[in-house]
């Protein structure tokens, strides 16, 4: 197949920034179709590190385009911020495409979504507070601003005034302070339109142009599949889908053509913010997981829940998205713990669950089905470089893995760096 699509298979931060960069260096196009500054994808090139979270993680490799799709909204400032960031550190940017269909994150969109999530309280979501939440309502609500109008700005000072009193009469009813200056929201655009009209493009010809020419595009997901939110486990969930079925309709693709699936899988589970977690960890070896695993958040700096693996979610991810191959990372991270668990299945008030539950009420006391493993003690790094050099029991649980979810593990990663990992089988993805 000509294209291929990235997506996580838990709740984000799965490592797919990394393999992304590892794919994209024989792609033609790295596209991002859903989701915005709220996601981190973090890339180690050499002894530089590279933290995205609007520009493609692929367009650190010479001659590959990078587009943003209609489904992303784009935040300007801290776009804008990474393209400099970038061409600072040598990189051309002269093939970055922004859809002129993609809304546009304004600024009244980040101080409502941090005021509401206050006014949450104990039921806070637990959001980035990037504006992301609100920027999509506002999609939905058919008054959002899009990348298209920052090519006519004349005619952007009578929207603004439009919309300025719907937001404005909308905080002063929920009684917080936000209030839009019609004039200095204007200037503001203005001047995005003039640092931003030559990357904005009409990116759905551009995608399907490329793949009738047969080119390579390589689709890079954002968040994970647990946090879709239709599939995901609603109300803690981002504001976009997140399954990969949702290329098609964000990145304007022709169902005409076939994508294949690449699902990242973390060797062991985490997630941000509020939401169930039922094979969350408070002892000594959840510690080692955030620690050694440094799971810290790359967009909220905020620390990761950690837990063991839970591949009856998993197997509801790998369902939703027909994915054909499975990238296992951060296996290194569970190097020197004696007895690891996976979660098998799920159950509710002593009885099994025989499918993921959708119900919020049954995932909150849910408890899960172990099955266990020993672990090993030999630490594992960039010397490894085949598989069958793992130690045996960390190959009898990559196997586990696959026999369980019924797709191959293709790659294994143990480390942040390109040369971190392991291949099994062909070098070509596509």
């Amino acid at each position: 197949m000509p294209a291929a699509v990235i997506v996580g298979l838990q709740w984000g931060d799965e490592g797919k920034g990394k393999i992304t960069d590892f794919i994209a260096g024989e792609a033609d196009a790295n596209v991002r179709f859903q989701g915005g500054a709220n996601a981190g994808h973090t890339v180690d090139v050499g002894n530089q590190q590279f933290k995205f979270h609007q520009v493609p993680s692929g367009m650190l490799h010479r001659g590959v385009y990078g587009i943003i799709a209609d489904g992303s909204v784009v935040d300007p400032p801290e776009l804008l911020g990474e393209i400099e960031g970038l061409k600072k550190r040598g990189f051309s940017v002269s093939k970055l495409f922004i859809s002129d269909r993609a809304h546009i994150v304004m600024p009244y969109h980040k101080q409502l979504d941090g005021a509401e999530e206050t006014l949450r309280g104990t039921a806070a979501i637990g959001t980035t507070r990037k504006g992301i939440g609100p920027c999509y309502a506002d999609k939905h609500s058919r008054i959002g601003f899009r990348m298209g109008d920052l090519l006519d700005v004349s005619g952007l000072r009578e929207k603004i005034d439009f919309v300025a009193r719907i937001k404005n009469a909308y905080a002063s009813a929920i009684g917080v302070d936000v209030r839009i200056d019609a004039d200095e929201l204007y200037s503001e655009m203005v001047s995005y339109s003039e640092a931003l009209r030559s990357h904005i493009a009409d990116t759905p010809s551009l995608i399907n142009g490329m793949m009738a020419r047969r080119k390579r595009l390589l689709f890079e997901g954002a968040h994970g599949i647990m946090l879709d939110i239709d599939h995901g486990n609603y109300p803690f969930v981002t504001s976009s889908n997140t399954v990969s079925g949702d290329v098609y309709s964000s990145a304007g693709l022709s169902p005409r053509y076939g994508i294949k699936t690449i699902g990242i899988l973390k060797a062991y589970s985490t997630r941000v913010g509020s939401g169930p977690f039922p094979t969350e960890l408070s002892d000594s070896v959840g510690e080692h997981l955030a620690l050694k695993g440094m799971e810290v958040g790359t967009t909220t700096g905020r620390r990761r829940r950690c837990g063991w693996l839970d591949l009856f979610a998993a197997r509801y991810a790998v369902m939703l998205s027909g994915v054909n191959e499975i990238v296992l990372t951060k296996l290194d991270v569970l190097s020197g713990i004696d007895r690891l668990k996976v979660a098998v299945g799920y159950s509710v008030n002593g009885k099994r669950l025989s499918q993921y539950p959708s119900s919020l009420k049954d995932l909150m006391s849910a408890q899960p089905v172990y099955r266990e493993f020993r672990g090993w003690d030999d630490q594992i790094d960039e010397g490894i470089v085949m598989y069958r050099q793992l130690p045996a029991e960390a190959r009898r649980y990559v196997e586990f893995i696959e026999k369980f979810l019924r797709v191959r593990v293709r790659i294994v990663s143990v480390g942040h760096s390109r040369d971190s990992t392991i291949l099994r089988g062909s070098a070509s993805f596509f």
